[in-house]
Protein backbone atom coordinates (compact mmCIF):
# COMPACT_ATOMS: atom_id res chain seq x y z
CA UNK A 1 0.00 0.00 0.00
CA UNK A 2 1.18 3.31 -0.81
CA UNK A 3 2.10 5.14 2.47
CA UNK A 4 -0.42 7.86 1.75
CA UNK A 5 -3.12 6.04 1.41
CA UNK A 6 -2.64 4.32 5.01
CA UNK A 7 -5.33 5.19 7.46
CA UNK A 8 -3.52 7.69 10.28
CA UNK A 9 -3.64 4.66 12.79
CA UNK A 10 -1.72 2.40 10.40
CA UNK A 11 1.04 5.07 9.99
CA UNK A 12 1.46 5.33 13.53
CA UNK A 13 1.30 1.97 14.36
CA UNK A 14 4.38 1.73 11.32
CA UNK A 15 6.02 4.75 12.49
CA UNK A 16 5.88 3.18 15.67
CA UNK A 17 7.64 -0.14 14.84
CA UNK A 18 10.17 1.46 12.97
CA UNK A 19 11.12 3.86 15.66
CA UNK A 20 11.74 1.31 17.81
CA UNK A 21 14.19 -0.47 15.39
CA UNK A 22 16.33 3.01 15.15
CA UNK A 23 16.84 2.85 18.87
CA UNK A 24 18.41 -0.66 18.90
CA UNK A 25 20.30 0.70 15.73
CA UNK A 26 21.66 3.57 17.40
CA UNK A 27 22.31 1.08 20.49
CA UNK A 28 24.71 -0.03 18.76
CA UNK A 29 27.62 2.70 17.91
CA UNK A 30 27.60 2.23 14.21
CA UNK A 31 30.49 4.26 12.63
CA UNK A 32 29.60 3.60 8.68
CA UNK A 33 30.61 5.33 5.66
CA UNK A 34 28.66 5.68 2.36
CA UNK A 35 29.39 9.43 2.04
CA UNK A 36 31.86 9.14 -0.64
CA UNK A 37 32.66 7.30 -4.29
CA UNK A 38 36.32 5.60 -2.89
CA UNK A 39 37.52 2.10 -4.09
CA UNK A 40 37.79 -0.21 -1.43
CA UNK A 41 41.39 -1.42 -0.54
CA UNK A 42 40.65 -4.79 -2.03
CA UNK A 43 40.10 -3.01 -5.50
CA UNK A 44 43.40 -0.64 -4.95
CA UNK A 45 45.14 -3.71 -4.35
CA UNK A 46 44.64 -5.10 -7.69
CA UNK A 47 47.02 -2.18 -8.88
CA UNK A 48 49.81 -2.98 -7.04
CA UNK A 49 51.73 -4.79 -9.47
CA UNK A 50 52.09 -1.25 -11.49
CA UNK A 51 54.93 -0.59 -8.73
CA UNK A 52 57.16 -3.51 -9.76
CA UNK A 53 57.62 -2.08 -12.56
CA UNK A 54 61.47 -2.80 -14.03
CA UNK A 55 60.96 -0.42 -17.31
CA UNK A 56 64.06 1.43 -17.93
CA UNK A 57 63.41 4.97 -17.66
CA UNK A 58 65.91 6.34 -19.51
CA UNK A 59 65.68 4.83 -22.68
CA UNK A 60 63.31 5.30 -25.65
CA UNK A 61 61.71 8.42 -27.38
CA UNK A 62 63.66 10.37 -24.77
CA UNK A 63 65.14 10.33 -20.52
CA UNK A 64 62.09 10.04 -19.16
CA UNK A 65 63.97 10.86 -15.53
CA UNK A 66 64.56 14.56 -17.04
CA UNK A 67 62.33 17.79 -18.13
CA UNK A 68 60.35 17.62 -20.77
CA UNK A 69 57.01 16.05 -22.84
CA UNK A 70 54.68 18.53 -21.80
CA UNK A 71 52.38 16.76 -23.39
CA UNK A 72 52.79 13.63 -21.85
CA UNK A 73 54.66 10.13 -22.65
CA UNK A 74 53.63 9.02 -26.10
CA UNK A 75 52.23 5.79 -25.28
CA UNK A 76 49.82 7.24 -22.48
CA UNK A 77 48.55 10.05 -24.61
CA UNK A 78 47.78 6.82 -27.36
CA UNK A 79 46.06 4.75 -24.26
CA UNK A 80 43.57 7.52 -23.29
CA UNK A 81 43.08 8.19 -27.35
CA UNK A 82 42.28 4.92 -27.63
CA UNK A 83 39.88 4.54 -24.70
CA UNK A 84 38.04 7.99 -25.86
CA UNK A 85 38.33 7.35 -28.97
CA UNK A 86 40.42 10.70 -30.41
CA UNK A 87 43.98 10.91 -32.19
CA UNK A 88 47.08 10.96 -29.92
CA UNK A 89 47.83 14.52 -31.22
CA UNK A 90 44.24 15.44 -29.57
CA UNK A 91 45.12 14.39 -25.71
CA UNK A 92 47.52 15.52 -22.87
CA UNK A 93 48.32 13.37 -20.77
CA UNK A 94 49.03 15.13 -17.18
CA UNK A 95 48.88 14.90 -13.07
CA UNK A 96 47.17 12.54 -11.30
CA UNK A 97 43.84 14.42 -11.25
CA UNK A 98 40.81 15.29 -13.89
CA UNK A 99 39.61 17.08 -11.19
CA UNK A 100 43.26 19.48 -10.90
CA UNK A 101 43.01 19.67 -14.95
CA UNK A 102 39.06 21.41 -14.89
CA UNK A 103 39.85 23.59 -12.52
CA UNK A 104 42.67 24.87 -14.20
CA UNK A 105 41.23 24.95 -17.43
CA UNK A 106 38.94 27.26 -15.84
CA UNK A 107 41.31 29.37 -13.95
CA UNK A 108 43.30 29.72 -17.47
CA UNK A 109 39.65 30.74 -18.86
CA UNK A 110 39.44 32.92 -16.34
CA UNK A 111 42.65 34.69 -16.72
CA UNK A 112 43.25 34.26 -20.42
CA UNK A 113 40.27 33.62 -22.08
CA UNK A 114 39.87 29.99 -24.39
CA UNK A 115 41.14 29.50 -28.23
CA UNK A 116 39.04 31.85 -30.54
CA UNK A 117 37.08 33.46 -27.54
CA UNK A 118 36.82 37.29 -26.68
CA UNK A 119 39.32 37.15 -24.34
CA UNK A 120 39.48 37.04 -20.07
CA UNK A 121 36.19 35.90 -18.20
CA UNK A 122 37.24 37.72 -15.89
CA UNK A 123 35.26 40.97 -15.04
CA UNK A 124 32.29 39.52 -17.15
CA UNK A 125 29.35 37.98 -16.77
CA UNK A 126 29.76 34.27 -16.34
CA UNK A 127 27.13 31.30 -15.90
CA UNK A 128 27.26 27.89 -16.49
CA UNK A 129 24.92 24.94 -17.30
CA UNK A 130 24.84 22.03 -14.55
CA UNK A 131 22.75 19.54 -14.95
CA UNK A 132 20.93 18.19 -11.92
CA UNK A 133 21.70 16.22 -9.60
CA UNK A 134 25.20 16.49 -10.55
CA UNK A 135 28.84 16.53 -9.34
CA UNK A 136 29.27 18.70 -5.94
CA UNK A 137 33.18 18.83 -6.93
CA UNK A 138 31.87 20.06 -10.06
CA UNK A 139 29.75 23.09 -8.66
CA UNK A 140 32.58 23.82 -6.00
CA UNK A 141 34.65 24.48 -8.87
CA UNK A 142 32.84 27.38 -10.61
CA UNK A 143 31.30 28.72 -7.14
CA UNK A 144 34.57 29.39 -6.02
CA UNK A 145 35.27 31.73 -8.92
CA UNK A 146 31.71 33.54 -8.76
CA UNK A 147 30.49 32.07 -11.69
CA UNK A 148 26.65 31.61 -12.01
CA UNK A 149 25.25 28.67 -12.23
CA UNK A 150 21.90 27.48 -13.71
CA UNK A 151 20.13 24.78 -12.83
CA UNK A 152 19.53 22.05 -15.89
CA UNK A 153 17.02 19.39 -15.08
CA UNK A 154 17.95 15.72 -15.60
CA UNK A 155 15.89 13.71 -17.68
CA UNK A 156 16.40 9.46 -18.93
CA UNK A 157 18.07 10.69 -21.66
CA UNK A 158 20.73 12.77 -20.12
CA UNK A 159 20.02 17.26 -19.56
CA UNK A 160 16.72 18.52 -20.86
CA UNK A 161 17.98 19.39 -24.23
CA UNK A 162 15.64 21.96 -24.74
CA UNK A 163 16.65 24.19 -22.26
CA UNK A 164 20.31 23.48 -22.81
CA UNK A 165 19.85 24.93 -26.63
CA UNK A 166 17.48 27.81 -25.58
CA UNK A 167 19.88 29.10 -22.69
CA UNK A 168 23.00 28.22 -24.82
CA UNK A 169 21.33 29.72 -27.96
CA UNK A 170 20.15 33.10 -26.53
CA UNK A 171 22.63 34.04 -23.26
CA UNK A 172 26.33 35.28 -23.99
CA UNK A 173 27.10 34.67 -20.70
CA UNK A 174 26.48 31.22 -20.72
CA UNK A 175 29.98 30.49 -21.04
CA UNK A 176 29.88 26.41 -19.90
CA UNK A 177 28.55 23.23 -19.60
CA UNK A 178 29.31 20.68 -17.10
CA UNK A 179 28.63 16.94 -17.73
CA UNK A 180 29.31 13.37 -17.05
CA UNK A 181 28.03 11.89 -19.78
CA UNK A 182 28.13 7.99 -18.75
CA UNK A 183 27.14 7.20 -15.85
CA UNK A 184 26.53 10.01 -14.43
CA UNK A 185 27.00 11.55 -10.88
CA UNK A 186 24.94 10.56 -8.89
CA UNK A 187 21.91 9.37 -10.92
CA UNK A 188 23.90 6.88 -13.45
CA UNK A 189 22.39 8.04 -16.56
CA UNK A 190 24.17 7.37 -19.61
CA UNK A 191 23.70 10.38 -22.12
CA UNK A 192 21.16 9.32 -25.34
CA UNK A 193 22.57 9.04 -29.01
CA UNK A 194 20.22 12.22 -29.65
CA UNK A 195 21.51 14.01 -26.11
CA UNK A 196 25.35 13.58 -27.54
CA UNK A 197 24.13 14.75 -31.17
CA UNK A 198 22.25 18.10 -29.50
CA UNK A 199 25.34 18.56 -28.01
CA UNK A 200 27.72 18.46 -30.50
CA UNK A 201 24.60 20.63 -32.92
CA UNK A 202 24.43 23.45 -30.13
CA UNK A 203 24.81 27.43 -31.67
CA UNK A 204 26.24 28.79 -28.59
CA UNK A 205 25.73 32.74 -28.56
CA UNK A 206 28.91 33.01 -27.26
CA UNK A 207 32.26 31.93 -29.10
CA UNK A 208 33.88 31.56 -25.44
CA UNK A 209 31.06 28.11 -24.61
CA UNK A 210 32.84 24.95 -24.01
CA UNK A 211 31.08 21.97 -22.22
CA UNK A 212 33.32 20.42 -19.49
CA UNK A 213 32.43 16.42 -20.62
CA UNK A 214 33.88 14.96 -17.48
CA UNK A 215 34.11 11.19 -18.91
CA UNK A 216 35.02 9.56 -15.67
CA UNK A 217 33.26 6.41 -15.50
CA UNK A 218 34.14 5.59 -19.84
CA UNK A 219 34.81 1.79 -18.20
CA UNK A 220 33.29 1.66 -15.31
CA UNK A 221 30.55 -1.06 -15.64
CA UNK A 222 29.14 -2.83 -12.82
CA UNK A 223 26.40 -4.81 -14.53
CA UNK A 224 26.62 -7.34 -17.62
CA UNK A 225 24.10 -5.04 -19.50
CA UNK A 226 26.61 -2.35 -20.42
CA UNK A 227 25.67 1.34 -21.37
CA UNK A 228 26.94 2.38 -24.98
CA UNK A 229 28.01 6.12 -24.88
CA UNK A 230 27.83 7.84 -28.35
CA UNK A 231 31.51 9.48 -29.30
CA UNK A 232 30.90 13.39 -28.93
CA UNK A 233 34.16 14.48 -30.89
CA UNK A 234 32.74 12.24 -33.72
CA UNK A 235 29.30 14.20 -33.81
CA UNK A 236 31.44 17.40 -33.76
CA UNK A 237 33.53 16.87 -36.46
CA UNK A 238 30.81 16.35 -38.57
CA UNK A 239 29.53 19.67 -38.11
CA UNK A 240 32.91 21.63 -36.88
CA UNK A 241 32.28 22.19 -33.39
CA UNK A 242 35.39 20.17 -32.27
CA UNK A 243 37.07 23.47 -30.31
CA UNK A 244 33.33 23.35 -27.94
CA UNK A 245 34.06 20.14 -25.78
CA UNK A 246 36.75 19.40 -23.52
CA UNK A 247 36.82 15.93 -22.28
CA UNK A 248 38.64 14.63 -19.35
CA UNK A 249 39.04 11.37 -17.97
CA UNK A 250 42.02 9.46 -15.19
CA UNK A 251 42.75 6.03 -14.11
CA UNK A 252 41.69 7.40 -10.35
CA UNK A 253 39.01 4.46 -9.89
CA UNK A 254 41.40 2.00 -11.96
CA UNK A 255 44.58 2.17 -10.11
CA UNK A 256 45.47 4.28 -7.57
CA UNK A 257 43.01 7.41 -6.49
CA UNK A 258 45.25 9.24 -5.48
CA UNK A 259 47.83 8.67 -7.96
CA UNK A 260 46.80 8.04 -11.01
CA UNK A 261 47.06 9.63 -14.38
CA UNK A 262 44.69 12.02 -15.99
CA UNK A 263 43.86 13.61 -19.38
CA UNK A 264 42.09 16.36 -21.68
CA UNK A 265 41.30 15.56 -25.08
CA UNK A 266 40.26 17.87 -26.93
CA UNK A 267 40.85 19.76 -30.73
CA UNK A 268 44.05 20.67 -32.18
CA UNK A 269 43.73 24.01 -31.91
CA UNK A 270 42.88 23.44 -28.28
CA UNK A 271 45.96 21.35 -27.33
CA UNK A 272 48.02 24.03 -28.71
CA UNK A 273 46.58 27.23 -27.02
CA UNK A 274 46.56 25.50 -24.21
CA UNK A 275 50.32 23.81 -23.88
CA UNK A 276 50.90 27.67 -24.66
CA UNK A 277 49.99 28.52 -21.22
CA UNK A 278 50.63 25.13 -20.00
CA UNK A 279 54.92 25.60 -20.60
CA UNK A 280 54.80 28.51 -18.53
CA UNK A 281 53.32 26.55 -15.65
CA UNK A 282 55.35 23.50 -15.30
CA UNK A 283 58.22 21.87 -17.74
CA UNK A 284 56.54 18.52 -18.00
CA UNK A 285 53.87 15.85 -16.13
CA UNK A 286 54.98 13.43 -14.32
CA UNK A 287 56.56 10.81 -17.01
CA UNK A 288 58.05 8.02 -14.51
CA UNK A 289 54.27 7.60 -13.49
CA UNK A 290 52.48 7.81 -16.89
CA UNK A 291 55.18 4.55 -17.87
CA UNK A 292 54.34 3.10 -14.57
CA UNK A 293 50.41 2.68 -15.88
CA UNK A 294 51.71 2.54 -19.22
CA UNK A 295 53.33 -0.64 -18.48
CA UNK A 296 50.68 -2.28 -16.39
CA UNK A 297 47.56 -1.56 -18.93
CA UNK A 298 49.52 -2.09 -21.78
CA UNK A 299 46.44 -1.57 -23.82
CA UNK A 300 43.30 -0.57 -24.21
CA UNK A 301 42.04 -4.37 -24.09
CA UNK A 302 44.31 -5.16 -20.92
CA UNK A 303 42.56 -1.95 -19.18
CA UNK A 304 38.89 -3.01 -19.74
CA UNK A 305 40.09 -6.58 -19.01
CA UNK A 306 41.25 -4.74 -15.68
CA UNK A 307 37.41 -2.79 -15.37
CA UNK A 308 36.14 -5.78 -15.34
CA UNK A 309 37.52 -7.44 -12.16
CA UNK A 310 36.55 -3.90 -10.29
CA UNK A 311 33.13 -4.82 -11.45
CA UNK A 312 33.24 -7.99 -10.04
CA UNK A 313 34.20 -6.50 -6.78
CA UNK A 314 31.37 -3.66 -6.97
CA UNK A 315 28.49 -5.68 -8.43
CA UNK A 316 27.91 -7.48 -5.05
CA UNK A 317 27.87 -4.02 -2.85
CA UNK A 318 25.62 -2.69 -5.61
CA UNK A 319 23.29 -5.74 -5.02
CA UNK A 320 22.72 -4.93 -1.51
CA UNK A 321 21.74 -1.86 -1.56
CA UNK A 322 19.57 -2.27 -4.37
CA UNK A 323 17.93 -5.20 -3.05
CA UNK A 324 17.57 -2.94 -0.26
CA UNK A 325 15.77 -0.07 -1.36
CA UNK A 326 13.67 -2.76 -3.69
CA UNK A 327 10.76 -2.83 -0.74
CA UNK A 328 9.55 0.64 -1.75
CA UNK A 329 8.81 -0.49 -4.64
CA UNK A 330 5.02 0.81 -4.98
CA UNK A 331 5.26 2.64 -1.47
CA UNK A 332 5.37 5.87 -3.28
CA UNK A 333 8.29 6.80 -0.49
CA UNK A 334 11.13 6.24 -2.60
CA UNK A 335 12.27 7.16 -6.38
CA UNK A 336 15.96 5.70 -7.93
CA UNK A 337 17.00 4.79 -10.73
CA UNK A 338 19.20 1.04 -11.07
CA UNK A 339 23.04 1.95 -12.51
CA UNK A 340 24.20 -0.22 -15.32
CA UNK A 341 27.69 1.37 -13.97
CA UNK A 342 29.64 4.28 -12.45
CA UNK A 343 29.56 4.90 -8.75
CA UNK A 344 26.90 6.11 -7.20
CA UNK A 345 22.76 5.19 -6.66
CA UNK A 346 21.07 8.45 -6.40
CA UNK A 347 17.29 8.20 -4.58
CA UNK A 348 14.90 10.86 -4.32
CA UNK A 349 12.81 10.96 -1.28
CA UNK A 350 9.29 12.35 -0.89
CA UNK A 351 9.36 16.34 -0.99
CA UNK A 352 10.98 17.43 2.28
CA UNK A 353 12.75 14.58 3.77
CA UNK A 354 16.10 14.25 2.30
CA UNK A 355 17.97 16.08 5.47
CA UNK A 356 16.16 14.68 7.98
CA UNK A 357 17.24 11.05 6.76
CA UNK A 358 20.76 12.21 6.33
CA UNK A 359 20.08 13.64 9.78
CA UNK A 360 18.98 10.50 11.13
CA UNK A 361 21.08 7.89 9.38
CA UNK A 362 24.24 10.32 10.94
CA UNK A 363 22.69 9.96 14.67
CA UNK A 364 22.53 6.19 13.98
CA UNK A 365 26.24 5.64 13.27
CA UNK A 366 25.67 5.95 9.42
CA UNK A 367 27.29 8.56 7.12
CA UNK A 368 26.11 9.67 3.90
CA UNK A 369 26.72 12.88 1.75
CA UNK A 370 25.15 15.78 2.41
CA UNK A 371 21.62 16.39 1.56
CA UNK A 372 21.38 19.17 -1.35
CA UNK A 373 25.57 18.41 -2.28
CA UNK A 374 23.99 17.22 -5.71
CA UNK A 375 23.10 21.16 -6.38
CA UNK A 376 24.66 24.12 -7.03
CA UNK A 377 24.94 26.51 -3.81
CA UNK A 378 24.09 22.54 -1.97
CA UNK A 379 20.29 23.75 -2.57
CA UNK A 380 17.97 20.98 -3.53
CA UNK A 381 14.61 23.27 -4.26
CA UNK A 382 12.53 19.75 -3.00
CA UNK A 383 14.75 18.43 -0.48
CA UNK A 384 14.84 15.21 -1.43
CA UNK A 385 17.73 13.68 -3.33
CA UNK A 386 20.62 11.48 -1.62
CA UNK A 387 23.56 9.92 -3.46
CA UNK A 388 24.82 6.81 -2.22
CA UNK A 389 28.64 5.70 -2.31
CA UNK A 390 28.64 1.52 -1.81
CA UNK A 391 31.68 1.14 -3.23
CA UNK A 392 34.16 1.59 -0.25
CA UNK A 393 32.50 -0.14 2.81
CA UNK A 394 32.55 -4.09 3.17
CA UNK A 395 29.74 -6.05 1.93
CA UNK A 396 28.73 -6.72 5.69
CA UNK A 397 29.00 -3.04 6.70
CA UNK A 398 27.09 -2.17 3.75
CA UNK A 399 24.06 -4.53 4.62
CA UNK A 400 23.87 -2.61 8.31
CA UNK A 401 23.86 0.85 6.60
CA UNK A 402 21.28 -0.35 3.85
CA UNK A 403 19.18 -1.31 6.79
CA UNK A 404 19.49 1.87 8.50
CA UNK A 405 18.92 3.70 5.73
CA UNK A 406 15.74 1.58 4.76
CA UNK A 407 14.42 2.56 8.20
CA UNK A 408 15.26 6.03 8.38
CA UNK A 409 13.70 6.81 5.27
CA UNK A 410 10.40 5.37 6.84
CA UNK A 411 10.70 7.22 9.48
CA UNK A 412 10.96 10.41 7.76
CA UNK A 413 8.17 9.81 5.34
CA UNK A 414 5.94 8.66 7.79
CA UNK A 415 6.44 11.44 9.80
CA UNK A 416 6.15 13.91 6.97
CA UNK A 417 2.92 12.26 6.29
CA UNK A 418 1.36 12.38 9.55
CA UNK A 419 2.25 16.35 9.62
CA UNK A 420 0.33 16.73 6.61
CA UNK A 421 -2.91 15.52 8.69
Amino acid sequence: MRYNEMTTVQLKSLLSEELAKYEGYKSMNLALDMARGKPNASQIDMAMSLLDSTRDFGKGAGDLRNYGMLDGVDGMRKLFADLLGVDKEEVIAMGNSSLNIMYDMIQRAMQFGVYGGDGAWNGKKVKFLCPVPGYDRHFAITELFGIEMINIPMLPTGPDMDMVEQLVSSDESVKGMWCVPKYSNPDGITYSDDTVRRLANLKPKSKDFRIFYDNAYIVHDVFDTKDELLNIFDECKKVGSEDMIYEFVSTSKMTFPGSGVAAVAMSRANVEYTNKLLGIQTIGPDKINQVLHLAFFKDVDNLRAHMSKHASLLRPKFEIVLEALAQFEGSGMLEYVKPNGGYFISINTIDGCAKEVVRLCQEAGVKLTPAGSSFPYRLDPRDRNIRLAPSYPTENDLRMASAVLVNCIKIASYRSELAKR
